[in-house]
């Protein structure tokens, strides 16, 4: 009698190589989630510092008469949309200044907020303890709740 050796893996075998790969996808997945948190976080650092240099430029040409505003107002926009939108210029009648091309998003908000509502807003006389919107925006402040990868909250940014 001949014996024939059957070829193909043994069921241990495939039991052995379903459990590497089951470890393996565990250690992946963490670092996958840390990897979209640090993008995320660099999404809104960029935002913040984009809205910040915005209302900055707002202010500067606010302070140099540029921009047609009342006497004894704060100097900063009434809103985010005002950036984009932008307001009128002091200095040639039916012309707007326009500071960001787009009011950009919270990425840690709704997706189905409007980008302008995306951020919790401080007006000039608010302290920064404790902000509150007001008649002008003078920092922004993401409204998340979560924590950034380096133990300050998001909203302290």
């Amino acid at each position: 009698m001949t014996l024939q050796r059957r070829r193909g893996y043994t069921l241990i075998e495939l039991v052995v190589v379903l459990a590497v790969l089951g470890l393996l996808a565990a250690a992946v997945f963490p670092l996958a989630e840390i990897t979209l948190q640090r993008e995320r976080e660099r999404e809104l650092k960029q935002a913040l510092w984009q809205i910040r240099e915005a209302i900055d430029a707002y202010k500067r040409a606010n302070d140099k008469g540029q921009l047609a505003h009342p006497p004894g107002s704060s100097g900063y926009p009434a809103s985010l949309q005002v950036l984009a939108a932008g307001d009128s210029s002091a200095a040639v009648p039916g012309q707007r200044l326009v500071f960001l091309r787009r009011v950009p998003r919270d990425p840690f908000a709704s997706p189905e907020l409007p980008a302008e509502q995306t951020w919790g807003l401080r007006s000039f006389q608010s302290s920064a303890e404790q902000p509150r919107a007001g008649d002008d925006v003078y920092d922004v402040f993401s409204r998340s709740t979560r924590v950034g990868l380096n133990g300050v909250p998001l909203k302290d940014w």
